[in-house]
């Protein structure tokens, strides 16, 4: 694969649920080794877009290329088959499982089986886990603490290390830090920095902008499903801010002179 080659590339999306155009040809590229921010307001479409990429849901229009091939996501498994994972607002974690089980949950180690019965590897899977959190610096007391036991951001750790355990080429977090504390929130910062850091590629869903100000690379506005705006994440954040609101309130618009074509 070529350097220039996106990971993910997204070309005139469009989604409708009954009469309501939630996507309406939404381009997007993903560049290896980058952050790429989603931002817009309630129904601007972000979520659904993202259910496209994830393989919840099935473009009406649209094709998507992985690492320069064209597939065909039609379910959450074909997409994690192409390493594709999210972590989605409510986490989905088994409280009542430990660390280890639910990096592992759905992918279990097997020792041995004993005709129908199967064994769990439950040592090698700690092990791997151990590894995989101190690969992120995740600061966890023990791989056998029950989940419901951790801190909203230590929560959020667990969650995303899963989904970045197995190969995986794209993480997408949707409001990865919403209801955590500014420490909570700095903690899952500073594991998406730690992620970029070793070769992934990561798309952030959020309203706080500062979020997105502090790790991405690169910035998309969505609006009434359509891309408005397309820039790197730079200058001040109060600078940064301004101009990002203004295109999610529909003040500006950089691709208005082209929708006729593409709607």
């Amino acid at each position: 694969m070529a350097e220039t080659t996106p990971v993910v590339e997204m070309r005139n999306i469009k989604k409708n649920f009954g009469g309501v155009q939630a996507l309406r040809g939404v381009d997007l590229v993903l560049h290896k080794n980058e952050v790429l921010g989603l931002v817009g307001d309630n129904a601007a479409g972000k979520s659904t877009l993202m259910k496209v990429l994830s393989g919840a849901y099935i473009p009406d229009e649209g094709e998507i290329f992985i690492e320069g091939s064209k597939v065909n996501i039609t379910s959450p498994m074909r997409a994690r088959q192409l390493g594709i994972e999210m972590v989605y607002q409510d986490l989905a974690l088994a409280d009542n499982l430990d660390v280890t089980a639910n990096v592992f949950l759905g992918r279990e180690l097997l020792s041995r089986k004993f005709g129908p019965i199967s064994v769990l590897d439950k040592h090698t899977m700690e092990q791997e886990t151990k590894r995989l959190l101190d690969r992120l610096k995740i600061d966890i007391p023990s791989v056998r603490a029950n989940v419901e036991r951790l801190s909203g951001g230590q929560r959020q750790a667990i969650a995303i290390a899963r989904a970045t355990a197995f190969d995986t080429k794209v993480t997408i977090m949707d409001e990865p830090t919403a209801a955590l504390s500014v420490a909570a929130s700095g903690m899952v910062l500073d594991l998406v920095r730690e992620l970029k850091a070793q070769g992934n590629s990561i798309i952030i869903i959020s309203h706080r902008l500062e979020d997105i100000y502090e790790v991405s690379d690169r910035l998309i506005v969505l609006r009434q499903g359509r891309k408005v705006r397309e820039c790197p994440v730079i200058g001040e954040l109060d600078e940064f801010r301004e101009q990002v609101v203004a295109y999610i309130i529909g003040a500006r618009d950089d691709f208005a002179e082209s929708r006729l074509g593409r709607s």
